[in-house]
């Protein structure tokens, strides 16, 4: 289960997201539903089609358990493996 305390550790794809802080402001408020991820991208599903946005550049806001989380991009600008712990 997904808590606040634990979200870098986890799976991003299919939560929904909003940059609210950018290096770009042209892309602050961006929001939709993450629907893939590599190591240092989100593809994000926004109602004007998918877009291709950097991790590390952005503070992402993700709404878990009716409470709003920030992340910092810098802290999950990895594989999403590497973030999980797993050893491949």
């Amino acid at each position: 289960m997904i808590t606040a305390d634990n979200i870098t550790s986890h799976e991003f794809i299919g939560l929904n997201t909003e940059i609210v802080k950018s290096t770009n402001p042209q892309v602050i408020g961006l929001n939709g539903r993450i629907i893939n991820e590599t190591k240092s991208m989100f593809t994000i599903n926004t109602e004007n089609g998918s877009k291709l946005i950097a991790k590390s550049t952005n503070s992402w806001k993700f709404s878990i358990e009716n409470n709003d989380v920030i992340v910092e991009g810098s802290k999950i600008a990895k594989r999403p493996f590497d973030r999980l712990g797993v050893k491949v």
